[in-house]
């Protein structure tokens, strides 16, 4: 792979990762209720359970959804329901301090499954191995895909889950979070919209 390929590997990658969808929203939505510290884990169980994921497919498993297409019709609803009740937690998420007493954020191994139901993930990761695909290398190219999303993860979600840190601040007021927690929720089903049909 040249040069060239793999900074357009690394932009894409980036943009993609800090482009908003359901991990982004959610870890806005973890850093507002929770704040950086407790929101660690999550980050990094999105960054590993996703480069595992890009490398998996990138090693075969993404031909297995192209050979049946049906196998990927249930992985797409099965995500979605997963995901629309994550929108009704975090919809009826409680005020900051009742959310930091009682509440819990998402799990490293909790953010690193939810991957294997995000559409946004599977589309990113079959689309990635197979636009940055080095011909008759199929193991080098799975590594160097996963390796750019790994690099990417980081910064993507930090930036997302301390802006949301910062928000702490200005949704103070529990009516406010409401309102910001139900705007949370109606995007994370949006950002399901345009994958569904995909």
């Amino acid at each position: 792979m040249t040069i060239d390929l793999i900074l357009a590997l690394l932009l894409f990658a980036f943009v993609t990762s800090i482009s908003p969808g359901p991990n982004n929203t959610m870890v806005l939505a973890s850093g507002v209720n929770f704040g950086v510290r407790r929101s660690i884990p999550h980050m990094f169980g999105i960054g590993c359970g996703f480069t595992l994921m890009v490398a998996i497919i990138g090693l075969g498993l993404g031909s297995i959804f192209r050979d049946y297409p049906n196998l990927y019709m249930v992985l797409k609803i099965a995500g979605a329901s997963y995901m629309l009740w994550l929108a009704w937690k975090i919809a009826n998420a409680g005020p900051i301090g009742e959310m930091q007493a009682a509440g819990r954020p998402m799990t490293f191994l909790q953010a690193s499954l939810f991957q294997w139901v995000n559409p946004k993930a599977w589309v990113l990761a079959i689309t990635a191995n197979a636009t940055y695909n080095i011909i008759g290398q199929p193991i080098l190219s799975a590594l160097i895909v996963a390796g750019a999303f790994a690099l990417a993860s980081a910064p993507s979600n930090l930036t997302w889950v301390v802006f949301g840190s910062l928000l702490r601040r200005l949704l103070s007021d529990a009516k406010t979070l409401r309102i910001f927690n139900i705007t949370m929720a109606v995007l994370l089903v949006l950002s399901l919209m345009p994958l569904l049909w995909h």
